[in-house]
């Protein structure tokens, strides 16, 4: 006789539903909708082009987030009926169906139950990732090319737009830099727990004696500032460069000198952009990506200052944060969560969710708190 009781889990499931709703906060969620909706229908909207896009993305973005609460919860309703039809019909296949509905829904809670603990400042933002290539050669250049297809897949998979401002190509394999957005609620406290210094142990492809290389990449996360007003930059404090944008090899991609490279003399933060099609809009572009970096470092070091002063200066976050293996054991291992992938092709083909999971936990942990 079929007896299926999940009754214990469905209940953890309910409640942790509940817990969810509240920090999400549907009321002040459809109260958003319908004012974005509002101003969607004002016949004037697309007068400034710029500002449209802004309002229908969020309401997009804001109807999405409704849906994903709304459905999660029409669909623990209809798991109960699924196990109470397979205990009346005694249906073993209605009971995998809900064993399987269990295990998704499951899934999906503890993904957006992590997206609750995004509550930084500015963790709703877009973000601006940045990957330079360290020690090791060509393999550190190659390396920084994986880790940016890395990131643009992980992106694709999600659907969240990418945007490409600036890559430096090198002499000989992959890059030695590329800036790039990716334009979606909360993704600089999504992508904010992979900044650090990531590290690739393999046999190198571009050496004649088969030994293993170990190379390095820095990521950078930073968020996307509408405006970053906070921060006013003397034009004596900064030295622009234009100089023609190029591609792989060096080859030429545009007949003018359109891109920018800007130089803060105080700190030596170098930003350069090249995506966009005139030199004004690259330099515009590039200003708020400085403005932005010294809005961080600004607070960073006024972070740094409380610790000091509270005789706690010890880092929350190491140098090396990820080793990636390619060689005997196969591995990718998170040096700061303790989360592997046993299986790095995966990864580096953009599954990457459980290792921000665990990030973005670790992040929360009590004893890390201020």
């Amino acid at each position: 006789m079929l007896e299926l009781d999940l009754s214990a889990e469905i209940q953890a499931l309910r409640h942790t539903y509940g817990d969810i709703s509240e920090v999400v906060d549907v009321d002040r969620l459809q109260a958003d909708i319908a004012r974005l909706s509002e101003e969607a229908g004002a016949p004037d909207l697309w007068d400034d082009p710029e500002k449209a896009q802004k309002v229908t993305s969020a309401l997009s973005h804001k109807q999405a987030d409704l849906k994903r609460v709304s459905e999660i919860g029409q669909r623990l309703d209809d798991l109960e009926v699924l196990v109470d039809l397979a205990n009346e019909m005694e249906d073993e296949d209605s009971a995998a169906e809900a064993r399987a509905e269990l295990a998704a829904l499951t899934d999906v809670m503890n993904q957006l139950e992590v997206q609750t603990l995004l509550d930084g400042e500015y963790d709703e933002r877009s973000a601006i990732v940045t990957i330079r290539s360290g020690a090791g050669g060509d393999d550190a250049t190659d390396f920084a090319e994986m880790l940016m297809r890395m990131y643009l897949r992980w992106a694709e998979k999600h659907g969240y737009p990418v945007k490409v401002m600036d890559t430096s190509y090198a002499e000989g394999a992959g890059i030695k830099s590329t800036t790039f957005e990716v334009e979606a609620p909360y993704a600089f406290g999504t992508l904010s727990v992979e900044a650090g210094t990531h590290r690739l142990a393999r046999i190198s492809p571009f050496g004649s004696a088969d030994k293993r290389q170990t190379s390095f990449a820095a990521v950078e996360v930073i968020p996307l500032m509408e405006e970053a007003t906070e921060v006013d930059i003397p034009e004596n404090d900064i030295r622009v460069d234009v100089f023609r944008s190029s591609g792989p090899g060096g080859q030429s991609v545009n007949t003018t000198d359109s891109a920018v490279r800007i130089t803060h003399l105080p700190t030596g933060i170098v930003v350069s952009m090249q995506n966009e099609k005139s030199q004004i809009q690259n330099r515009a572009a590039a200003m708020r990506v400085l403005q932005t970096r010294l809005l961080l470092l600004q607070k960073e070091e006024e972070a740094a200052k409380k610790k000091e002063l509270a005789g706690n200066i010890t880092a929350s976050w190491g140098d090396q944060m990820r080793s990636y293996f390619l060689y005997g054991q196969q591995l990718v291992k998170d040096l700061r969560t303790g989360h592997e992938s046993g299986n790095p092709a995966a990864v580096f083909d953009g599954d990457l969710d459980d290792f921000i999971s665990a990030g973005i936990r670790w992040r929360k942990r009590p004893d890390d708190d201020d």
